[in-house]
């Protein structure tokens, strides 16, 4: 009897720290997109995650090169070149592309293969601010959640331009700026055409290719991201 008793009161205590758990989740994760609308992060967890590995790998350097710029200092042509490789109704959705993700599915169901990649520039962001790089269920559970934060409290304007400022494009490499200052040694409000598309086009897999020296399947992508930045329509954003 007294067992029961026991395990009964443990069970409450443990359903009572779950409870506290999350709830200081949910509090944290509302106060922190609020203030990241005003506020530009100043670290991110990919960051974090990326210097453990620089570290701890002898055959890499620790690295962090990142200088935020606001919208109007991006060049046009690289919002549209991003909306065009990895996200071409982001002015249109909520956060979620259902029909990409149903022509994932269809497409993994075909031929066979592990799904393709179907996140929005929305999700991208909110993985890439406010979670680790982990792949699980519950770290996409917590990107959903945090995604639909992020699209009721940001504006568009506002989630391109984090994104844009803390999306990795090679080792030790966030954002734009510093990319562009990287690769091709000017500013990121005067990337060329041809130069924004070839960063989008490292995307996502940015450890692997190199913009400044594209292989001949990079420059091909590059070629059809260009093609694609025609029909994505104005890189003003609200």
């Amino acid at each position: 009897m007294s067992g029961n008793i026991f395990a009964k009161i443990t069970l409450k205590r443990v359903f009572k720290w779950i409870g506290i758990v999350i709830a200081a989740y949910i509090g944290l994760s509302v106060l922190l997109t609020l203030l990241y609308k005003v506020v530009n992060p100043p670290i991110t967890f990919l960051m974090v995650q990326r210097c453990v590995q620089q570290a701890f790998d002898d055959e890499r350097t620790v690295r962090l090169k990142k200088q935020w710029v606001d919208f109007e200092e991006i060049s046009p042509n690289m919002v549209k070149a991003v909306m065009a490789a990895e996200d071409n109704r982001f002015k249109k959705h909520n956060g979620f592309d259902f029909e990409q993700i149903r022509r994932a599915a269809e497409d993994a169901k075909r031929t066979g293969k592990k799904p393709r990649g179907a996140s929005t520039i929305s999700q991208q962001t909110a993985k890439n601010v406010f979670l680790c790089n982990a792949r699980n269920y519950l770290r996409k559970g917590l990107e959903v959640y945090q995604t639909v934060l992020i699209e009721a409290f940001w504006s568009k304007k506002r989630i391109m331009e984090v994104y844009l400022n803390v999306i990795e494009f090679g080792d030790g490499i966030y954002g734009v700026e510093a990319a562009s200052q990287y690769y091709f040694g000017h500013s990121a409000n005067s990337l060329s055409k041809r130069e924004a598309a070839l960063l989008a086009s490292v995307l996502p897999n940015p450890l692997k290719r190199n913009p400044a020296k594209p292989s001949k399947s990079l420059n091909r992508k590059a070629n059809r991201v260009m093609y694609l930045m025609n029909k994505v329509g104005s890189a003003n954003l609200e």
